[in-house]
């Protein structure tokens, strides 16, 4: 039986991060991946090629040059799945490369195959030869991440009845489409295709959309979204989806309502991967859906076995995995972690993008908190106009009492990039004053900021 310092179940960012911090603190490590290909649901299925698509989709439909050249403006007349899956091929290949030679340089053992847990230090592992191996390890850390919920009852076996994962496998690009789920991945993939002016109807049993942002950040965002002629079916649940033919759908509404479509995308919420890992070996039991309980140090009910990403539920985001995992590993080898900053940015890669740091409005007003806000609109810089830009807003959340900056709040072109500043001026208990008096470079979009600053400090 082989034996480790540290073994990590899943190779997605919280495992990545962990088992090179490992390696890195002179540790040995082992990373077992059942899928025979590194990097997780990150890599294969969730961010990276939906983030790919999204920039191939945005190219090739000439989306950013619309606003100098009209609606009708396309780079490729007629654009194809295999344009957009070649783009993803080639992206996903590096990655792996990339992912692999970062591993192998920190001399981090990559085993391809199932684990199971045969007793909380030892683990089976499953190959796809049928052979099986036992190794032993000091700590172990689960992260192996989660898979979109597919509803009963939905005919998945259809090719045109996909999740988030089999979309990717798509062989042409539908004329219509009903995106069921309006959380972030359902928002993403409506936001993307009907860029490519494809049909979107987007369906949700809630009565907003993205609940957790800032209310006028998503009412700017659904302006431009109806704009395009998305349809938002909200406040409605799906009770069925009924097959006409390979390229025709009628998917049926609780309420009565039914909706004629070429593809269903269910994006309804996602489970974690630890229903075959034989938890009660180890002595661990996790929730409904397969989600783990830790410490603040990412340790769960088992001392020495950790957790991280997806497997332990909210924020669930490859940026926050990717610190788990490494604070994880400090931890199960140093005893002692420095304390990170808790303040960290959502992005949701939507067309426009959207971004987020700190409180929104809604949250300032249920705590007491008085303060104040300025807004600027991406048109009002130069960059903007030479950009063509016909959305985008920043708005700064600021405190009536000392003038600190409480929240960011961005939509359109480069938010999720543009949301640092604000995410280091917050880190930092900055303030107002820091936005009036920056000198930011000309013409950048980044100036928006100072055009907020100055439209909060005339209210003060």
């Amino acid at each position: 039986m082989t034996k480790y310092d540290f073994v990590v179940i899943g190779s997605g960012p919280a495992g990545q991060r962990a088992a090179i911090q490992a390696a890195k603190l002179g540790r040995t490590v082992a990373l077992i991946e059942r899928s025979f290909s590194i990097g997780g649901a990150c890599v294969h299925t969730g961010t990276i090629p939906s983030k790919t698509l999204r920039e191939a989709v945005l190219y090739l439909s000439g989306w950013r040059q619309r606003g100098f050249y009209g609606r009708s403006y396309r780079v490729k007349e007629r654009i194809t799945a295999e344009d957009l899956m070649q783009r993803l091929d080639i992206t996903i290949r590096h990655e792996i490369e990339i992912l692999m030679h970062k591993l192998h340089r920190n001399f981090v053992d990559t085993i391809a195959g199932n684990a199971v847990f045969e007793s909380p230090h030892v683990l089976r592992i499953e190959t796809g030869s049928d052979e099986v191996k036992l190794i032993e390890a000091d700590k172990i850390l689960i992260a192996t991440g989660s898979r979109p919920v597919q509803p009963p009852g939905i005919p998945f076996d259809c090719p045109n009845v996909v999740d988030s994962d089999n979309i990717l496998d798509m062989q042409e690009l539908p004329r219509t489409v009903v995106v069921v789920g309006a959380g972030v991945i359902g928002v993403e993939y409506a936001a993307m295709l009907s860029a490519l002016d494809i049909g979107v109807t987007l369906v949700d049993g809630r009565t907003d959309i993205l609940g957790f942002l800032d209310r006028e950040i998503v009412d700017e965002f659904t302006h431009h979204l109806r704009d395009r002629g998305v349809s938002l079916r909200l406040g409605e649940t799906v009770q069925s989806v009924e097959v006409i033919d390979d390229k025709k759908l009628v998917v049926h509404l609780a309420s009565g309502k039914h909706i004629r479509a070429n593809m269903a995308l269910f994006a309804s919420g996602r489970v974690s991967n630890t229903d075959k890992l034989r938890l009660e070996n180890a002595g661990l039991t996790p929730d409904s859906r397969g989600r783990l309980e830790v410490d603040a140090n990412f340790a769960t009910a088992v001392p020495h076995i950790y957790a991280a990403g997806d497997v332990i539920g909210f924020p669930a985001l490859a940026s926050t995995s990717m610190e788990q995992g490494r604070q994880a590993a400090a931890h199960a080898f140093n005893g002692v972690v420095k304390a990170t900053n808790d303040i960290f940015p959502f992005g949701i890669y939507a067309v426009p993008e959207m971004s987020v740091v700190g409180k929104t409005e809604e949250e300032l007003r249920s705590a007491g908190v008085a303060y104040e806000t300025g807004i600027a609109r991406f048109r009002e810089t130069s960059r903007g106009q030479i950009l063509g830009l016909r959305e985008g807003l920043l708005k700064l959340l600021v405190s009536l009492e000392d003038r600190r900056l409480l929240g960011v709040h961005i939509v359109g072109e480069g938010a999720t990039e543009l949301i640092h500043i604000g995410q280091a001026v917050l880190a930092h208990d900055g303030k107002l004053d820091f936005f009036v008096e920056a000198v930011f470079n000309y013409p950048t979009l980044a100036e928006a900021y100072k055009i907020a600053a100055l439209d909060a400090w005339n209210k003060l």
